[in-house]
């Protein structure tokens, strides 16, 4: 055997196994994330030797990447300024995220098959998620005997509050897609079905209580009636029976409208007093403090403790004056804008606003070009994920950085192989 062909056989077994642990990383985010984890390394360090085999450098020098990157490297140097050795070595280890979706991108999700294998264990977690969720309403505990959450929500899977961000993610790609394409029929009881379940996923998350969650996935289902016009009417119908759930949510689940109307009023109400409110002005004071390069992975956990980081700015100062110093602490800002600039700065910050946009474009022209639903999905998806208005979960914590980067580098992968000449198929 030549140097070669040893090469290609390793390559060829290499992107095999990789496949397989890509279509099955939904199923490990809900319940394995160390090994979807050890998943995602994999298959950066696999595509770094395909890379290196084939010399096929010039993609990691193109697009999104470089911006990449940079964000990457200016987390890094601010991490070994401000952080401890931890701190650099985690920074570092962040790598494999950009490299785990240009991957997906490039190398592996290459063709229509490989991708239709993937969103069938997305729908497959989607479904299963929506199971457990319903089991817990109706039956009153999980399978693992956990009940609803204090404040009301559904756990589904977890044992914990964590249904909704995931469920919101895999909503369109997973499991909006089957409605839309049966509103897309001539049949009317088709057109009528599809109604029916969008109405269903939509009094699902609803349901689930969490409020975040619930609002992107209406945010999301604005987005397809705005970009997808054969299905506007019953996206719109299906939104409007959403907001008739929302007014009987009193009479059918009292703790979830308790949670997602009544506190949900009442903190916007008294934003700034509220523990979001405390947060974001905390993390708008560390930005102020060190506006080029912020304070390094983690750098809002360590540091959010320091009087330093109360009064910073001086418009804030009667916004924070009496409230106890830890009202404002926690592991992240819950808001991924606010966690870029606090660990890398303004500098960061727009690095990693063009890598979003970058994204964005890709994906939207796209969708618009070859009139895909599924490219539509994956846009209207990474667009909920990366809406600045919202309230996130900490990006470059294995829970959400997997998913996230799952669907990214999935939208970049169909982008490239719908291409210029694909044939329309959904009226985007």
């Amino acid at each position: 055997m030549t140097l070669k062909k040893i090469l290609t056989s390793c390559d060829l077994y290499l992107k095999k196994i990789s496949l397989v642990l890509c279509v099955l990383l939904p199923f490990f985010q809900l319940r394995g994330r160390a090994i979807a984890d050890l998943s995602i390394l994999f298959i950066a360090i696999s595509f770094l030797l395909y890379c290196i085999f084939e010399k096929h450098y010039r993609c990691l020098l193109r697009g999104w990447f470089p911006y990449a990157l940079g964000l990457w490297g200016v987390i890094v140097a601010s991490s070994a300024i401000n952080g401890s050795t931890h701190a650099v070595l985690e920074a570092i280890a962040l790598l494999r995220y950009f490299v785990f979706a240009k991957a997906l991108e490039e190398w592996l999700l290459n063709s229509t098959q490989k991708q239709q294998l993937l969103g069938l264990c997305v729908t497959l977690a989607g479904v299963w998620i929506i199971c457990l969720c319903w089991e817990q309403y109706l039956v009153g505990v999980n399978p693992w005997g956990y009940p609803r959450w204090q404040d009301g929500a559904l756990t589904g899977p977890f044992f914990k509050p964590r249904a909704g961000p995931p469920l919101a993610i895999i909503m369109f790609p997973g499991l909006m897609i089957y409605p839309m394409r049966m509103v897309q029929k001539k049949d009317l009881a088709q057109k009528l079905a599809g109604l029916a379940l969008m109405s269903f996923l939509l009094l699902t998350m609803v349901m689930i209580g969490q409020r975040m969650p619930a609002l992107l996935v209406f945010f999301g289902f604005f987005l397809c009636a705005m970009l997808i016009k054969t299905t506007r009417l019953m996206v719109l119908l299906a939104t409007l029976s959403g907001f008739v759930a929302l007014a009987l949510l009193p009479f059918i689940s009292p703790p979830s409208y308790d949670k997602l109307v009544l506190r949900f009023f009442e903190q916007l109400g008294h934003f700034s007093q509220s523990p979001y409110g405390q947060l974001y002005i905390r993390a708008l004071n560390m930005v102020h403090a060190h506006p080029l390069l912020g304070l390094g992975y983690n750098g809002f956990r360590a540091h959010c403790g320091e009087t330093t980081y109360v009064y910073g700015i001086p418009q804030f100062a009667h916004m924070v004056a009496g409230q106890d110093i830890g009202a404002g602490c926690t592991i992240h800002p819950h808001n991924t804008y606010l966690e870029i600039a606090t660990t890398a700065g303004l500098s960061g910050l727009f690095l990693f606003v063009c890598v979003v946009l970058l994204w964005l474009k890709k994906l939207l022209l796209a969708a618009l070009a070859s009139r895909d639903l599924m490219q539509a999905m994956l846009f209207i998806t990474v667009c909920m994920l990366f809406w600045p208005l919202a309230s996130t979960s900490s990006l470059f914590t294995e829970r959400t950085a997997g998913w996230v980067f799952l669907m990214v580098g999935w939208g970049l992968a169909r982008a490239r192989l719908l291409g210029p000449a694909h044939a329309p198929q959904a009226g985007a």
